[in-house]
């Protein structure tokens, strides 16, 4: 007999195999999501980012670095209901330079090859959202919290 999943191979799991994500940001009182694609970090610690910085979801990220980024594996049907996880992770957002950049670069790049063009742009900011916790949705009413230790 299996053991049931803990909340962070709950976690894990989704995070790996969902390449997508809905960014939320706040400036002035005024929520915007933006659908993202994503990487994370092995230890669950972070989320790698990529954005112009040219956009509404930069601007609103300088203004207010708390974040929100919605992930889940819903496949618009009845059962979806009882079936799906959503998570939400809650966390700060930084612009990241240098060498730190660079590996982190290379983690997105090698979960999305096809936006190498995309993130080798001078205009092109890559953003790390360190997490503070994650509240994760199971069976519809399930809700449960992962703080994460930094």
């Amino acid at each position: 007999m299996n053991s049931p999943e803990t909340l962070e191979q709950v976690l894990q799991r989704l995070l790996e195999a969902q390449k997508y994500a809905v960014l939320a940001t706040e400036n002035g009182g005024q929520p915007y999501t933006s659908l993202m694609a994503f990487a994370v970090t092995g230890d669950l610690k972070a989320l790698i980012l990529l954005t112009e910085r040219g956009t509404h979801k930069y601007a609103n990220l300088v203004a207010n670095r708390r974040v929100a980024v919605f992930v889940d594996n819903r496949e618009n049907l009845g059962s979806d209901t009882q079936q799906a996880v959503a998570i939400t992770a809650l966390g700060d957002v930084e612009e990241v330079a240098g060498e730190a950049c660079a590996c982190l670069r290379d983690a997105y790049l090698a979960r999305h090859p096809y936006l190498a063009g995309f993130a080798n742009s001078p205009s092109c900011a890559l953003l790390r959202v360190r997490v503070r916790s994650y509240i994760v949705v199971r069976h519809f009413q399930e809700v449960e919290e992962w703080r994460v230790e930094h």
